[in-house]
């Protein structure tokens, strides 16, 4: 087929693939002892995470999560990735878990995530957490993300001001996260269409305390992307920088030729990476302060002691100010373990997570930079066991996603996952089914009671479920409850049951003919002197014997 023209008769230029053109910058801040952020950016992949939980680990919730998403930094999904992200991101959430499992001193960790996979001329979308994501396109600056933070919901429900909500006392309160929780995260997901041009800024919740218009003003005006991210910091520094703070800019841009040539870092070869154990670890990812670089172990102590991180045990924590920090003795154990029966590759050993991992971020340009980055530099991955850490390094190998991760422990987990809420839909649904059987019992009821100061006939029974009420008016008459006798009006106020309509209709026939909700009447009986067997009086028979007057009953005073 022709390719098509341009009207001066040439042809026109087929679309060249899209890659992102990017920085990044992380900052522990001027009162935080170490970093919790962690962030990765290359030419299809833009990840943030900001953890939580202090020294309950989340640096390591953090550079798990992003260590984690690297593999996806490439163009190549034959079937679309529309569900690449959210899938990825909650197998992250399951090794969360599984390290909290291992080392119960990392409870209550948990980490935010904002993510971008650049797929053809389609941008994939996964939020969840208070970090935030801008978009400059056509001039319009705006916040594509929503905080999942308590005073947001106020804010949506109008109970808050958005003014109001930077002095609020709970705007740090999150209420989705990643990590140690219940629940399975609720991810934000869409798919937006993309063109070339348009930038975008990641940034944790650190950069909040620049005020908007400033952060939006540097956006539009500082040309440079690497300028940018460094003006971003800087600023908030200077505002003090109570919270860790992570930046990374991106634009859309056309492929050229010499795009790696120009990358933002240096591919190491991965002949470089080939022994663990020689005194030169090496790590492509970018200082926050400077272009990156193979870095050199200044000693032999110093090697060692990166090696003995990598053998640390199980969900150890680390510090992102110390890469040389002393590993538990736990991880003598964990050194003389050996990989599962399943794996076969000789390859998959002790040091497999970061010798892979190197590996991984060698082969392309990228940028890794906060607590990740510390990680990747010391060896010291987040791992649970010798078979997650396989399982994560054929996965990084391959490019698979978690269905084809095998361990035989996730389908009873799974099933027992699901368990719990299958149970509380059948508990649910038995309670629902229940009231609405009573309910329907109770409309077969009928009573007669009081309405307007009247005689009237209700259908149901006169009590009331919190605030429902369980009867409703049938029919008025026209007999006034004060014209019954006493024992009437008594009756006819705490209402008189009745079987069905008719039995109900029969009572208000009584109260109208009787003033009585009984149809038969007590009569009274004169009170007769009955002579004394041993009186000797003689009683005349025309004397008149006085008798006292009978009780009047209810009948009887309504005639």
């Amino acid at each position: 087929m022709a390719s098509p023209e341009t009207p001066e008769g040439k042809e026109k230029p087929a679309e060249r693939p899209l890659i992102m053109r990017y920085a990044a910058r992380s900052d522990v801040g001027r009162i935080r002892s170490k970093n919790d952020d962690s962030a990765y950016v290359g030419r299809h992949l833009a990840v943030v995470a900001d953890g939580m939980g202090g020294h309950a680990g989340g640096d390591v919730a953090s550079a798990s999560t992003v260590l984690d998403m690297i593999h996806l930094d490439h163009d190549d999904y034959p079937d679309g990735a529309e569900t690449v992200l959210a899938d990825e991101i909650q197998t992250a959430n399951s090794l969360l878990s599984e390290l909290v499992h291992q080392n119960p001193k990392l409870s209550g960790m948990g980490t935010t995530v904002t993510a971008l996979l650049l797929e053809d001329r389609k941008l994939h979308f996964a939020h969840i957490g208070d970090s935030r994501a801008y978009r400059l396109r056509n001039k319009k600056f705006e916040q594509v993300s929503v905080d999942h933070t308590f005073v947001q919901r106020l804010i949506d429900e109008g109970r808050l001001r958005p003014e109001e909500a930077e002095t609020h006392p709970h705007k740090n309160v999150l209420m989705r996260v990643l990590g140690d929780v219940d629940a399975s995260p609720e991810l934000d997901l869409d798919v937006l269409d993309v063109e070339p041009g348009e930038r975008w800024l990641l940034c944790s919740d650190g950069l909040n305390y620049v005020a908007g218009h400033v952060v939006e003003r540097m956006v539009r005006e500082t040309k440079d992307l690497r300028e940018c991210a460094e003006i971003l910091v800087d600023l908030t520094l200077e505002a003090g920088a109570p919270d860790n703070v992570t930046v990374v800019m991106l634009e859309i841009v056309e492929e050229t030729d010499d795009d790696v040539n120009t990358a933002a870092v240096d591919v190491v070869p991965a002949a470089a990476l080939a022994a663990v154990d020689e005194p030169e670890p090496v790590t492509a990812s970018k200082s926050p302060d400077g272009p990156s670089a193979t870095r050199k172990a200044e000693d032999a102590d110093s090697a060692e002691k990166a090696k003995a991180a990598l053998e640390a045990d199980a969900g150890s924590s680390f510090s992102a100010g110390d890469p040389s920090k002393d590993v538990d003795e736990s991880a003598e154990s964990s050194k003389a373990s050996s990989e599962p029966p399943t794996t076969t590759d000789p390859h998959l050993g002790e040091h497999l997570s970061a010798e892979v991992l190197r590996e991984e971020l060698a082969s392309r340009p990228h940028e890794l930079v906060g607590a990740a980055a510390t990680a990747a530099e010391t060896g010291s991955i987040p791992t649970v066991a010798g078979r997650t850490v396989a399982r994560r390094a054929a996965t990084v190998l391959t490019h698979k996603a978690e269905q084809d991760r095998v361990d035989v422990e996730e389908p009873a987990r799974r099933r027992i996952r699901w368990l719990m809420p299958a149970v509380a839909a059948v508990v649910v649904v038995g309670v629902v089914v229940g009231l609405w059987l009573g309910y329907a019992w109770t409309q077969t009821r009928y009573y007669v009671g009081e309405y307007d100061q009247r005689v009237a006939i209700f259908n149901g029974i006169s009590q009331r479920l919190g605030p429902i009420q369980l009867s409703r008016l049938e029919a008025v008459t026209d007999i006034r409850v004060d014209s019954l006798p006493e024992y009437g009006q008594q009756s006819v106020r705490q209402t008189v049951p009745a079987g069905d309509l008719d039995d109900a209709q029969t009572i208000v026939e009584n109260l109208k003919n009787t003033g009585s909700a009984s149809a038969n009447c007590p009569t009274s009986t004169p009170a007769t002197p009955t002579p004394s067997p041993t009186s000797s009086v003689p009683v005349p028979s025309t004397a008149a014997v006085a008798t006292p007057s009978p009780v009047p009953t209810p009948c009887e005073a309504a005639k």
